[in-house]
C-alpha cells in the first residue's frame, strides 16, 4: 500500500469513528457492575439514572473521561469510573453503543 492511500484508509476510519472502537464483550462483563443503576441491558430501572443503550460511542466515551477528570461532576459516577482504564472506557462504551 503506498503512503497516499495509508492516508486516505486511516483518514476514512476516523471519520467513520471506528478508530476507537472497544471490546464489546469486555464491556459487557465490565458492564455488571453498572446495572444497579443503569440496567443490565443499559436500560435503567429508575427515572433517577439515564439509560446508556444506544447511546453514540463517542458521547459515551466522553462523559466518563469527563467524570474520571472531575470536569464533570457526580460523587458516585467519579467514585465508578476514577478507577477505569481507557481500554475500560472504550470497551463500556462499545458494549452500550451496540445495544438497540
Amino acid at each position: 500500500m503506498n503512503k497516499i492511500s495509508l492516508v486516505i484508509a486511516i483518514l476514512v476510519l476516523f471519520v467513520s469513528g471506528s478508530v476507537v472502537a472497544g471490546d464489546v464483550a469486555a464491556g459487557k462483563a465490565k458492564a455488571a457492575q453498572c446495572a444497579a443503576c443503569h440496567g443490565a441491558a443499559g436500560m435503567s430501572p429508575m427515572g433517577l439514572y439515564p439509560n446508556l443503550a444506544g447511546q453514540k460511542e463517542q458521547y459515551l466515551v466522553k462523559q466518563m473521561n469527563d467524570f474520571r477528570s472531575g470536569s464533570r461532576k457526580d460523587p458516585t459516577m467519579q467514585a465508578m469510573v476514577g478507577a477505569l482504564s481507557d481500554d475500560d472506557v472504550a470497551n463500556l462504551a462499545a458494549f452500550y453503543a451496540g445495544i438497540k
